[in-house]
């Protein structure tokens, strides 16, 4: 039989790319996505789509009634700096709509939850890096705490409803169909501006770095955390996998490469550092690679060509 997945979310930048994975995977897919964020032209052919918000007695009711095999959840607040500034809102989206989601799964008789979290936020200054699943949890923004908070109420939920739970904590995400108008895609927003011939803001001293993974990598690891054999959750970290390349990349690094496969030398101005912002950020991925059967395709450099043509193609189609 055809396996059903729904995935919240899914018109979004990640979201879009999960649901066309599941897609090519043979799977049925409806997205449920309240376009806040996301775009119905992201939605992929084949896949159902519904405009609901995850808070709502509606999209809870979806779940439950949908007889979906799985839910994959990556709708969410995802601007650190917002989160900063209005820590109520990122937690009524993050924790409250992802609960109203769990409850839902757990009514509907699902099999297994996917939870879009976020390694690069997770472990703040960690002492490692790259940095494992079992390494401890300080994050220094509300966003972080809000997904370490989510994956405790998925663990917990899963243990009381009888589904599975399983956390995807992301690296720095970055490929097509990311925003580059979103202070969360550093990536989309370099290659705008030096597309446009402007100059580059860099927050602090730039030496700050990250741990950059491309989508359709990041979407192929969901896919394969659908299905796998999940470690028996004794302990928080079983449900968590870095979705990662476990490779730094500075700011200055990262701008500096922009512009040299965009054959363009970047004017780059330095003002000062945000709160919240962590200055190492890099995933340890060997339990992905073992349990999931996963490790990322794309290099840097091969995901950021694949960015720059789709912002070719969105230019020549207006």
């Amino acid at each position: 039989m055809t396996r059903r997945v729904l995935v919240a979310g899914g018109a979004g930048f990640i979201g879009s790319h999960i649901a066309e994975a599941y897609l090519a995977d043979g799977w049925e897919v409806e997205i449920i996505d309240d376009l806040s964020r996301g775009k119905e032209h992201n939605v992929p052919s084949g896949a159902c789509f519904t405009r609901l918000d995850v808070r709502s007695p509606e999209a809870r009711e979806r779940v439950a009634r949908g007889r979906f095999d799985v839910v994959n959840v990556q709708a969410a607040q995802i601007d650190v700096r917002h989160s900063v500034e209005q820590p109520a809102y990122d937690a009524d989206i993050n924790l409250l709509g992802l609960i109203n989601l769990l409850e839902g799964a757990g009514s509907g008789g699902v099999g297994r939850v996917v939870f879009a979290s976020s390694g690069g936020v997770l472990y703040g200054e960690a002492a490692t890096v790259p940095t494992p699943e079992t390494a401890p949890k300080m994050p220094v923004s509300p966003y972080g705490v809000s997904k370490l908070a989510g994956e405790h109420y998925l663990r917990a939920l899963a243990a009381l409803r009888g589904f599975e739970g399983v956390a995807m904590r992301y690296a720095n995400v970055f490929g097509p169909r990311q925003d580059p108008k979103s202070e969360a895609g550093v990536v989309s927003i370099f290659v705008s501006r030096l597309r446009a011939g402007q100059a580059l803001t860099i927050y602090g001293n730039g030496r700050q770095t990250r741990d950059y993974v491309f989508v359709r990598d990041v979407a192929r690891a969901n896919v394969l955390a659908s299905t796998a054999r999940l470690p028996v959750p004794d302990e928080h970290d079983a449900i968590g996998f870095n979705v990662a390349t476990s490779t730094e990349l500075s700011v200055v690094e990262l701008a500096e490469t922009v512009g040299r496969v965009l054959g363009r030398t970047p004017d780059i101005r330095f003002e000062d550092a945000r709160a919240g912002e962590l200055q190492r950020s890099s995933l340890d991925t060997s339990k992905a690679r073992q349990v999931l059967g996963w490790k990322p395709e794309f290099s840097f450099e091969s995901g950021l060509a694949e960015l720059i043509s789709w912002f070719e193609r969105e230019e020549r189609n207006g």
